[in-house]
């Protein structure tokens, strides 16, 4: 690698690394993000992961590289989801793990994922903004390992014991043969699937399976409308139970009713709360502060604590091991699992919710349709605005009026007796991101969604 080349900040965000592919993240960067990461977190051993974005494969090459040449021994577990990288860390014990992956970004992007020892994240308050500075900064000339014995390589593959694992999260004597449409996008999620195919009774309709860095159908973000057509069509075509539709690197997933109708996150996280509360009765549910009044009422009810917490999976899994939670849940499909290191998995939600229909004997339109009717809501509707934070603070003087409760634990939360809102920046552009719910009344949320949206355009 060369040592004269200026490296660019943009890549680093606030939780993980993303950039464009050459000019803000390269060959250059990764090489020196794992012999910084080496330094600076004194590893000895690490995985390595990577998603199948075509840029993915020489940027991991170099990573490894950076990594053997500061003597540290890599574990490379080849293509796979970026919760088989947390997997492997905390199941094999090393010291770190990196997962190369842009996950749902445009197609000339890519980006690192990082983990320290029990897949603890790092992020800007955890270590990255020091690992920054060293990449930009520090010293990468070959004379600095004169003397370290050259790291080595080994290939694992570490599907087996991951499967295994996902397996303990529900009883598979109870589990009827469904059949399930699964839409990996083209991304990581088709082998994986094929291997639970193998030990579970479910029969997969399968939608665009195979890994294609090229994503001829798309970039797989089934938050885009225009994207989930084709995993809601092949639900109403061959009847299936229900569908699920992964992002790139499977860490989140989303479900669709055996109608193909497109389930909320923030339902699923209800669910998925008193999934947990059966087995694990007064356990601490940690939620986000987007969208509240279901999840509280569910976790409540089934005797459980309900934990409020900022936005964000690093503020979710220092929460949970602060509150030894079983289970944390955003809106936007990040569940997160005591018993995977804390961390948030694509693959137990929908096993989960699966093993619940196969007991139940309802339908997922009927697990969550008197849910979606006792608090509708907005969907997160983002604004670009020029000044987030005076547009925050103008709507609260517009909309905070007596008898009201204000929050801010993350951004603004104004909760009324029969509707409440959360208006949050963003931390990496400048938008502003509104989610409203109500009790009972759509008409309601509608009517305060839109004024709240012309406020926000008047003063944006």
């Amino acid at each position: 690698m060369t040592q004269d080349i200026v490296i660019k900040r943009d890549a680093f965000k606030a939780y993980d690394i993303r950039g464009r592919v050459p000019d803000e993240l390269n060959e250059e960067v990764t090489y020196r993000i794992g012999w910084a990461f080496v330094d600076l977190f004194k590893a000895k051993t690490v995985v390595v992961g990577r998603d199948v974005r075509l840029s993915s494969e020489s940027l991991t090459k170099a990573l490894i590289e950076g990594f053997t040449d500061r003597g540290c021994h890599v574990i490379d577990i080849g293509l796979c989801g970026t919760e088989m990288v947390y997997f492997a860390t905390s199941h094999l014990g090393v010291d770190g793990g990196i997962m190369v992956t842009a996950s749902h970004n445009p197609m000339d992007y890519n980006g690192l994922k990082l983990v320290r020892k029990e897949s603890r994240p790092i992020s800007g308050d955890t270590g990255l903004r020091e690992l920054e500075d060293r990449v930009v900064t520090g010293d990468f000339s070959r004379e600095k390992s004169a003397g370290i014995a050259k790291g080595t390589v080994e290939q694992y593959d570490i599907m087996k014991e991951y499967v295994q694992h996902l397996l303990t999260y529900v009883d598979a004597a109870v589990l009827k043969p469904l059949k399930i449409v699964v839409n990996a996008g083209n991304g990581c999620a088709g082998p994986a699937l094929d291997a639970l195919e193998k030990v579970l009774p479910f029969e997969f309709i399968k939608v665009y399976h195979e890994p294609d860095g090229t994503f001829p159908h798309g970039i797989p973000n089934p938050l885009l409308v225009e994207n989930r057509e084709a995993t809601a069509k092949a639900v109403r075509e061959s009847g299936a139970d229900f569908g699920i539709a992964w992002d790139g690197d499977f860490d989140r997933c989303f479900l669709f009713d055996e109608q193909g109708k497109f389930i909320e996150g923030y339902y699923i996280v209800g669910c998925l709360a008193e999934a947990f509360l059966r087995r694990y009765a007064g356990a601490k549910i940690i939620h986000d502060p987007r969208l509240t009044w279901n999840t509280i009422e569910l976790v409540k009810e089934a005797g459980g604590i309900p934990v409020l917490c900022k936005t964000g999976h690093a503020f979710i899994k220092e929460r949970m091991r602060q509150e030894d939670a079983i289970y944390g849940g955003e809106m936007s499909a990040h569940h997160y699992f005591r018993d995977f290191a804390y961390c948030d998995s694509g693959m137990i939600p929908w096993l989960l919710v699966a093993e619940n229909i196969s007991v139940s004997g309802r339908s997922l339109s009927q697990l969550v349709g008197a849910r979606m009717e006792k608090f509708p809501v907005s969907g997160e509707i983002n604004r670009r605005v020029k000044d987030a934070q005076m547009v925050v603070a103008e709507i609260e003087k517009q909309f905070v009026a007596p008898g009201a409760a204000v929050d801010y634990t993350d951004g603004l939360s104004v909760d009324y007796d029969d509707w409440r809102f959360n208006l949050r920046m963003s931390n990496t552009e400048p938008l502003i991101r509104l989610n409203v719910e109500s009790r009972g009344d759509t008409s309601l949320m509608e009517k305060k969604t839109a004024e709240l949206l012309a406020a926000i355009e008047k003063l944006g």
